[in-house]
């Protein structure tokens, strides 16, 4: 998409209403895009619930039926995927360039046919993405693995891959999948140390054993699995989205507003809800909603961004809008991706005090009074969100160049604020999923229809 096209897709948003309400949370995108992926492992049809209705389960969806899957949109949230007929173990780049998770298919794949060849990833540019440890797990698994014109190429050396041990240096969400979907239909056992222990990855593990895999400590940092010959269809509901939540969350506190996310986990944020207590906002929950009320915000906080159960690197950008309007200074570091303060700049446009710190990795964020609403551009999904509550809060109307991003990970997020009280509106000429049953059409990725 070039810069003539984008500026056609944008948010306007005309800041001062205070957010008030409930709200359901969407699906977990993170957790849809790899369980969507793994669906090629079953034989048999998957019927998943509460798949969200953004651009990259779309992406996601043509990337199945390019490989000769049959999906189907049952009702709005509700998704088919019948991989019988799947003869493909190369995914193609023309697709894999939008998505960064399209990288999960490599697992499924080679554990699949004993072969895969995939793109090196695609995505939101968050730094470096680095795919040694995916290699690294492969051949732990006893695959022989190469990257050879911007393809990783796996192979099982008899077709089938063997059980080993794999141990990350640092826990990988990517890798910690990816070796997960390989070792499931592999020969004989697998151990995976220093695990990611990410919600998503123990949905997608909790996903493997409806299926019958036979997956155990999932959500801790070691997991062992013991490998089956195949795996069966089912019916599957996806988790709540903790980023969509934590997002909704951080707009309300931002427009010192009072607002409950409903259908959440409020266990999976339990880092934002200290963050946000720090500042003065109050924080309540209870079996599956968490609700901030915003009258009085005190001051600042200093925070790390952290594997799980620490605070989540996509809800960092969506923190600093709010606390470059909090009172005092915050420190905010990010530990994960080495190119995540892109969007600063954006935020320095509309009146925000924020530098950072010549590492690039740390941000000094000074509240002022009031943000002004300005022209902005969003470089990625969670930077998209963040101008977009700061906008909230903004004097003035805010428009967002870049909606594209943010229709990648949120289902219609400006009906949802607006549902809030928020004012926010679309100006795009194409609305994401307004469409008939079985067709996904964004403002990024125009119609994808699903085999009838």
């Amino acid at each position: 998409m070039n810069v003539l096209d984008r500026l056609d897709t944008t948010l306007r948003v005309v800041g001062g209403a205070r957010l008030e309400g409930s709200v359901d949370v969407q699906g977990a995108k993170n957790a849809a895009l790899p369980i969507m992926a793994a669906s090629l492992l079953a034989r048999g049809k998957v019927t998943l619930h509460r798949v969200p209705r953004i651009t990259d389960v779309s992406v996601m969806w043509s990337l199945l039926e390019a490989l000769g899957a049959r999906v189907a949109m049952e009702d709005r949230n509700t998704l088919t995927i019948d991989a019988a007929n799947v003869n493909k173990y190369r995914a193609p780049y023309t697709l894999v360039r939008k998505l960064a998770a399209s990288f999960d298919l490599c697992g499924p794949l080679l554990g699949r046919f004993g072969r895969a060849e995939v793109p090196l990833p695609g995505g939101c540019v968050l730094g470096t993405r680095a795919t040694d440890m995916h290699e690294a797990a492969f051949r732990a698994l006893d695959a022989e693995v190469s990257v050879a014109h911007g393809y990783l190429i796996a192979n099982g050396n008899d077709g089938r891959l063997h059980g080993g041990e794999i141990e990350f240096r640092t826990p990988s969400v990517g890798a910690t999948k990816n070796a997960m979907l390989a070792a499931v239909t592999a020969e004989g056992d697998t151990l995976i140390r220093n695990a990611a222990m990410e919600p998503e990855v123990v949905d997608l593990a909790n996903f493997l054993v409806a299926m019958g895999a036979k997956i155990a400590g999932q959500g801790g940092d070691t997991i062992r699995i013991t490998g089956v010959r195949e795996l069966h269809g089912v019916e599957y509901e996806i988790i709540p989205d903790r980023i969509a939540a934590g997002t909704l969350l951080i707009a309300g506190a931002i427009t010192r507003g009072d607002v409950t996310v409903k259908k959440s986990r409020p266990d999976d944020l339990h880092a934002l809800q200290f963050a946000l207590s720090e500042t003065g906002v109050t924080v309540t929950s209870g079996d599956d909603w968490v609700r901030v009320q915003a009258d009085t915000v005190k001051g600042g906080t200093d925070v790390v961004t952290a594997p799980h159960p620490g605070f989540p690197t996509d809800l960092q950008p969506q923190l600093i809008s709010f606390l470059c309007t909090a009172p005092g200074v915050s420190v905010v570091e990010e530990s994960i991706f080495n190119a995540r303060f892109s969007y600063i700049n954006e935020l320095v446009r509309m009146g925000a005090d924020v530098r950072v710190a010549r590492d690039n990795n740390t941000a000094l964020v000074k509240g002022v009074a009031q943000l002004s609403g300005a022209p902005v551009e969003a470089p990625d999904i969670r930077a998209g969100a963040a101008l977009v509550i700061a906008g909230l809060c903004a004097a003035g109307e805010t428009e967002i160049i870049g909606l594209e991003y943010i229709d990648r990970g949120y289902e219609r997020l400006e009906e949802t604020l607006a549902s809030l009280g928020g004012q926010v509106q679309r100006s795009s000429g194409i609305i994401p999923f307004n469409e008939p049953l079985g067709t996904f059409e964004t403002s990024e990725y125009p119609s994808v229809q699903a085999a009838p």
